[in-house]
């Protein structure tokens, strides 16, 4: 296992699969988002059930934990690998002749998005381990709030505008971070022969409609509130 760590291909197939897990969960969490938009006892039902289901909370929530940790460390350990094979300090890198802005700036936007991942946490994680770990409670309900009080805590975040700015840059840069990074990880795999068209296509749609979702839920419950 430490040398397929070792090897550039292996490091790169390592970080296809943590994109391809993180990218699963990212459409999932969009779906259940999103039912809040349309109908809050469903989402309020959904998400009771995710926040308190021992498999999600005691085995695929520290998986995921550990993708996103992963993926990260991943990416930098790459970046850092990369520069080090061009020989050249990374302002001088003329990768514009056969390569797009996204590819050069991965680093980046990872890095903005890990910037918000942290916010993220702070809003939401954070004070759910805090009620169900620390506090003992694991009823869902909050005091003055009629049934459960998932949909009330989501909108409550998204009443500054300063927040909610955030949160909409950072979905930019997950598009950007996305454009890119979806197409590489099925090549990273040797998945692109004969139909890479159709998976840039796929990426594409994948890497503006989920970002764009993530931003209207975002503005609409700032605008409805």
């Amino acid at each position: 296992m430490g040398g397929f760590f070792k090897s550039s291909i292996g490091r790169k197939v390592a970080m296809a699969l943590s994109a391809f897990f993180l990218m699963v969960f990212l459409l999932q969490h969009f779906a259940i988002n999103l039912l809040s938009v349309f109908n809050p006892d469903l989402f309020n039902e959904v998400s009771h059930f995710m926040g308190t289901n021992p498999l999600v909370q005691f085995a695929l929530q520290p998986v995921l934990i550990f993708g996103v940790v992963f993926h990260f460390i991943m990416g930098f350990v790459l970046e850092i690998k990369n520069k080090k094979a061009q020989g050249v300090a990374y302002v001088k890198n003329n990768g514009a002749a056969n390569s797009t802005w996204m590819s050069r700036n991965m680093i980046w936007s990872g890095a903005a998005i890990l910037a918000f991942i942290v916010l993220h946490f702070i809003d939401f994680w954070i004070p759910e381990i805090n009620t169900k770990y620390i506090q003992g409670d694991w009823s869902g309900t909050l005091e003055g709030v009629e049934g459960f009080r998932y949909y009330e805590e989501l909108t409550h975040k998204f009443v500054s505008p300063i927040r909610v700015g955030a949160y909409v840059l950072a979905f930019v840069f997950l598009a950007l971070h996305l454009l890119h990074g979806f197409t590489s990880a099925f090549q990273s795999v040797g998945a692109t022969a004969g139909r890479k068209k159709t998976l840039q296509n796929i990426g594409k749609a994948y890497s503006i409609i989920i970002p764009l979702g993530f931003i209207f839920i975002a503005l609409y419950h700032h605008f409805n509130h």
